[in-house]
């Protein structure tokens, strides 16, 4: 049987390669919930300024890029960048002076996000492979990291946010947009099906846990703000109980140790 790892890859290589055809990439569950988690997620203004293959890529449940307030001159780090959508948002938001990482673990993906790249015109990017457990970046070098539905196909979620907080500045912020659950009994198939851990739907983190984790991490002034919530459908009727979230956090600005959080400190 694959690993979670190795079943992501999988399917987020064939989303790559079904881009590239001109067709919609599927999220890996069925299409009702596919849709339900990605539709609509970007304005006909910033459509318009992306590149066509980058939009039938894109597997989000959000928009971090709009919502996390960057900055010009910031630095920022979309963790799992696909075919490199909100990365190449956040470069135009940060402008010249700023820069773009994106940071994916699939090669087919990584070689489309950069075609995006270059038909984008956007110098201030640059795409990194590497897995969001272990980011191949310095110690607060980030001002701002964003993702867009990937934490939740992590088995080591505990490590990912350990990783954002050491890379982050002090006072740097974590913007991402992920699927939640509510405190609700969700059945018990559900977190061994492998479909639905890289559909986004297995992996996903309760509300309180998520904030539970990302203080243990040593994040301050946690947010879950749920954006969507999604309907049940005949597939999958438990589908309720799940949501698309802002999740905001900081790391403290007086902060002396790059991580504290139970990954890296035991």
């Amino acid at each position: 049987m694959a690993t979670i790892k190795e079943a992501v890859q999988q399917k987020y290589g064939e989303a790559a390669l079904q881009a590239r055809t001109g067709a919609k990439a599927g999220c890996g569950c069925d299409s009702s919930c596919c849709d339900a988690i990605t539709s609509n997620l970007y304005d006909d203004a910033q459509a318009s300024a992306l590149p066509a293959e980058a939009l039938l890529a894109s597997l989000g449940c959000g928009n971090p890029a709009a919502l996390a307030e960057l900055k010009s001159g910031e630095v920022v780090l979309d963790l799992g960048s696909g075919g490199g959508i909100d990365v190449l948002l956040s470069a135009r938001r940060v402008g010249p002076t700023g820069k773009a990482y994106g940071l994916d673990m699939t090669d087919e993906m990584l070689a489309l996000a950069r075609e995006n790249q270059d038909k984008s015109g956007l110098t201030n990017v640059e795409f990194l492979k590497g897995e969001i457990e272990h980011i191949p970046l310095p110690d607060n070098s980030v001002d701002v990291i964003i993702s867009n539905c990937v934490i939740n196909l992590s088995s080591d979620k505990d490590r990912v946010l350990a990783e954002a907080f050491r890379v982050l500045k002090p006072g740097g912020r974590f913007a991402v947009s992920d699927v939640v659950f509510s405190g609700a009994d969700i059945p018990a198939t559900v977190p061994t099906n492998m479909e639905l851990w890289v559909g986004c739907v297995a992996g996903a983190l309760e509300k309180v846990t998520y904030r539970r984790k990302l203080a243990a991490a040593g994040f301050e002034a946690v947010d879950v703000e749920p954006t969507r919530i999604y309907r049940g459908t005949e597939a999958e009727p438990f589908l309720h109980h799940f949501m698309s979230a802002f999740i905001r956090a900081r790391k403290p600005a007086n902060v002396e140790k790059t991580c504290c959080g139970p990954a890296c400190c035991a």
